[in-house]
């Protein structure tokens, strides 16, 4: 038997550090080569870190929160006297990390629905095993799994090529427990033996028993969270935020997108607000520049963009994303709709590339039926501008003297007031709203006035 450190690897994108999400494996167990030890995160992204050897851990460094240097120690095997030797076990992981790209967290107010569908007879298939043996789900939902005693191989998945969701999993536990009527009394619970559903699966907070009837639960902010928590802390303390608020007549707009989805073919994808929204906005940056813009403070200098990049703040299991649109300018309304859906979905599943979530240069924060009547977005820095989509209702106005009824909805949007002027900010949405209002011009560049 031979004993093997194994440190840090150098995750890429000139990680200097790394924090423990989860430890996937405890002393004592033993492992395969390729297995996943812990889940770490850095600045750019989650890892799941694969085992480099065979063997048994014999002890491991750091807990959940704790930040681990580049090149530390991070786990000690013991291993068969023919395994590899550590230094080819410390540069191992290279190849197989990073295995999952999460978005930077942005500071951003959105709701977006899973959108994932699902039931406990559904579970009866298995889910999408890789070539390696490994079920395709996120480092989030196999902790989850772990805590509930759940084999997730038994766990039907619904995202793309039977990636588990976190709605499956859900699914999953609820069918473990049944609802049994016992002599005419309020239904209990019957256990089914090595399966439990704990609060983060329910959706039930905990309720330990306390003194008073206080109860208390602590939750450790880590991973995902913590990112947010920072980039939230960040945007907020350094950005000083200007909210503009104006109310759109989408009467017009609603009969149109009606009317297209109602031509569309089945493979198209369904319109929403947002493809006429981000087409809009495309046309009125071309005359307002500082607001298509992101800043350097390193350097104090302002990044003005041709191309418009168009972030699309995304709530998923993990927590909030921003997948980009790349080069809107260059796509049609049905284009626009699909690469929407396409970034925002591999957002929530955890399949999204490095390219999807970075390099946004403005970003549009829909809060779709949860919208209100206002909001405050937070700017997604480095970015300087920020749209916010508000619930669109039916509501009585008056035009011309007379009272009828119209669609409206609200945009509320964020800027930086360091790069961008009230004025600016104002007309900017002024443009935007002219175009909404009048929806044949979403689809022209008009001549600009003298």
């Amino acid at each position: 038997m031979s004993r093997v450190v194994f440190k840090l690897p150098d995750l890429g994108e000139g990680t200097v550090q790394a924090e423990i999400v989860a430890w996937r494996v405890k002393p004592g167990d033993s492992v395969a080569e390729d297995d996943v030890i812990v889940e770490v995160m850095t600045d750019k992204a989650a890892v799941e870190v694969p085992s480099p050897v065979t063997g048994r851990v014999v002890s491991t460094t750091g807990n959940p929160g704790d930040t681990v240097p580049v090149g530390s120690e991070l786990i000690v095997f013991e291993t068969a006297a023919e395994a590899k030797s550590p230094s080819a076990a410390a540069v191992a992981p290279a190849k197989h990390a990073p295995a999952q790209q999460v978005a930077p967290a942005h500071a951003v107010a959105a709701i977006a629905t899973n959108g994932h569908a699902g039931n406990g007879a559904a579970h009866a298939s298995a889910a999408h095993v890789s070539s390696a043996g490994r079920v395709a789900t996120s480092p989030a939902i196999r902790r989850r799994a772990r805590e509930a005693g759940v084999d997730l191989a038994k766990v039907h998945g619904s995202g793309p090529h039977g990636r588990i969701v976190r709605k499956d999993l859900e699914d999953f536990v609820r069918s473990l427990s049944e609802p049994v009527r016992v002599l005419g009394r309020p239904s209990a619970v019957r256990a089914v033996p090595g399966a439990t559903a704990p609060a983060s699966l329910t959706g039930r907070g905990s309720q330990p028993e306390a003194r008073g009837g206080q109860a208390t639960e602590e939750i450790k902010v880590i991973g995902v969270r913590r990112l947010i928590a920072q980039k939230m802390t960040d945007a907020k303390r350094n950005i000083p935020h200007f909210a503009y608020v104006e109310e759109i007549d989408m009467t017009e707009l609603e009969t149109l997108r009606r009317h297209l989805n109602s031509k569309a073919g089945n493979d198209a994808p369904s319109l929403t607000y947002l493809p006429f929204l981000v087409m809009a906005l495309v046309r009125v940056l071309q005359e307002f520049p500082q607001c298509n813009a992101t800043y350097d403070a390193e350097r104090a200098v302002v990044v003005r963009y041709r191309s418009v990049h168009v972030g699309v703040a995304t709530q998923t299991p993990d927590g909030l994303k921003v997948p980009v649109v790349r080069d809107a300018q260059a796509l049609s309304l049905w284009d626009l709709a699909a690469e929407m859906r396409r970034v925002t979905e591999a957002a929530r599943t955890n399949t999204a590339k490095r390219e999807d979530l970075t390099g946004s240069t403005i970003t549009v924060s829909s809060l779709g039926k949860l919208g209100g009547i206002a909001s405050t977005p937070i700017i997604n820095a480095p970015e300087v501008a920020i749209i916010g989509v508000n619930r669109a209702v039916e509501r009585p106005v008056v035009i011309g003297g007379a009272i009828t009824v119209r669609r409206m909805m609200n945009l509320s949007s964020s800027f930086d007031h360091r790069f961008v002027d009230g004025y600016d900010a104002a007309a900017l949405i002024q443009a935007l709203k002219e175009r909404l209002e009048h929806p044949a011009t979403v689809f022209l560049d008009l001549p600009r006035k003298t």
